[in-house]
């Protein structure tokens, strides 16, 4: 495998991780207040619905990156409505919420564009341009460095280089500001918050909105960027292997890095290299585009007891009288 082949495939790797990276890091805040949300995947669905659809009907992709955010904190509104106000069970309102998207999204597109759930393609002025960093051209014909820099570091959209740039942005929220302390401590013990005169229900509803922001620019990036428009159920199982990535990394978020980069260096890998002959036995392709899936079966099968969550995490916080 030569150079070129393997910053191809490394290439696609951080362009199939990107989305994963901020739907962990929004998972991260959230379950970092204790409040788990598996409706990652329908909040990066319809973002990438309504980013895509308000993209190509105003010709503005970062319109369509503000409609997308509206959208999923639109969702997390309502997950933190039903989770911190109500105080009904984490779980269960996730996965209502990816049902409510996974319908809702194609019953408007197909009203609205009338092409079978999916809106039209994007023109390329329309979507998110790849960015050429300083000396990208120039430093090409370098070996190593050369192809590393100009087709792997550069090359990359808006908003890829805002989900790497969150990595080192979430640690120094987390753990070096008054606003993460707490907010970490609302996760492990809200009733020590509470008595300290700080609300439990507004930070974890600032988790909560944090949250879908960051979904907001997942399901951007997977409809303006990655793709170019939006179909039916294109998040493809996305927000939870994002789950997974975050039980695997420990809820950190250098680790939550290094998690997502392993599960887009498998995608990567399953479209790139199908029917694979390993000594006379040929893998299916149908095997290798199922790498992520078990990969994330594995991981959930064989971490999921040895990490441990924030100790608060899924339970509702009662006010003491």
């Amino acid at each position: 495998m030569d150079i070129d082949t393997i910053v191809q495939v490394l290439d696609s790797s951080i362009r199939l991780s990107t989305p994963l990276l901020l739907a962990c890091l929004a998972g991260l805040f959230s379950e970092r207040a204790g409040i788990f949300d598996i409706g990652l995947e329908g909040k990066m669905l319809i973002s990438a619905f309504f980013s895509a659809a308000i993209a190509y009907t105003t010709g503005s992709v970062w319109l369509g990156l503000l409609a997308g955010i509206a959208a999923s904190l639109a969702l997390s509104a309502i997950h933190g409505l039903a989770s911190i106000t109500f105080r009904g069970n984490q779980l269960i309102s996730g996965v209502a919420l990816n049902f409510l998207a996974s319908g809702l999204t194609v019953l408007i597109a197909q009203s609205w564009f009338k092409q079978g759930g999916r809106t039209p393609t994007i023109p390329e002025e329309q979507r998110f341009q790849e960015i050429t960093l300083p000396f990208a051209d120039a430093l090409r014909d370098v070996p190593l460095l050369g192809p590393v820099y100009s087709d792997l570091i550069s090359g990359n959209s808006a908003l890829a280089y805002i989900a790497f740039a969150m990595v080192p942005l979430t640690w120094w929220v987390l753990f070096r500001t008054r606003f993460g302390l707490r907010l970490r401590a609302v996760g492990e013990a809200p009733d020590a918050v509470d008595t300290a005169g700080v609300s439990v229900i507004g930070l974890r509803f600032a988790a909560v909105g944090i949250c879908g922001v960051l979904c907001g620019i997942a399901g951007a990036y997977l409809a303006t960027s990655l793709q170019a428009g939006f179909v039916k159920e294109m998040t493809a199982g996305r927000g939870y292997i994002a789950l997974a990535a975050l039980i695997f990394a420990k809820w950190r978020p250098w680790y939550a890095l290094m998690a997502c980069l392993l599960f887009g260096f498998l995608q990567a890998v399953a479209l790139r290299f199908q029917n694979i002959d390993l000594g006379g036995v040929v893998i299916p392709v149908q095997m290798m585009e199922a790498l992520p899936y078990i990969l994330t079966v594995v991981i959930l099968a064989g971490f999921v007891g040895k990490a441990i969550p924030p100790r608060a995490g899924g339970e509702p916080y009662v006010k003491e009288r």
